[in-house]
């Protein structure tokens, strides 16, 4: 991996993506959604996460967060990273209206065996390639980014209509995701 993709700084600011492997489209499903949206929860109120910024898309996801707490701030997004992928991964195998079920394994599965760390099921694609943001024109390029994410993808007209992702807190709404700081324009 380039050393330009790397968390340099425990105290800085990360901009972060990942994807799901294949860039297969879980996160049309609204439980799994949840799931990662309850880890978040989870991570802000007992590891530390401060965020930022977030959107969930079909197939990844996009985060601005720091680490508050002595936790380094890879180490916070691997402990995200595999908690979410054990129990979406379980969600699915549990879930009998799943018509992907299979779809899903069988990639999940042949991305594992491909992988020299993942024994069975590999979710997440291993690349995160986090930015850290140095300055406040960045960290408002990535927020722009991170926010225009679903109307560039035509989910949506605007940023703040887009249900999965931080854009209604900007405009002084409450999202899905509570404690998100906003950063002022």
């Amino acid at each position: 991996m380039s050393r330009k993709y790397k968390f340099h700084n425990p105290d800085g600011v990360y901009f972060v993506s990942f994807a799901v492997v294949d860039w297969i489209d879980v996160f049309s499903s609204r439980a799994y959604i949840n799931i990662l949206l309850e880890t978040l929860e989870f991570c802000q109120k007992h590891k530390g996460m401060k965020i930022y910024a977030w959107c969930v898309m079909p197939n990844h996801v996009h985060l601005v967060f720091r680490s508050m707490v002595d936790q380094k701030p890879e180490l916070l997004l691997g402990d995200f990273k595999r908690f979410t992928s054990q129990n979406i991964v379980s969600a699915i195998k549990q879930d009998p209206h799943e018509t992907r079920k299979d779809f899903f394994l069988t990639k999940f599965s042949i991305a594992a065996s491909k992988s020299s760390n993942v024994k069975h099921l590999q979710f997440w694609q291993h690349d995160n390639r986090p930015i850290e943001l140095w300055s406040k024109n960045v960290v408002d390029q990535k927020i722009n980014y991170i926010h225009n994410n679903p109307v560039t993808a035509g989910l949506v007209s605007r940023p703040e209509d887009y249900l999965f992702g931080s854009a209604s807190d900007y405009i002084d709404q409450i999202g899905l995701l509570k404690d998100v700081v906003v950063i002022l324009k």
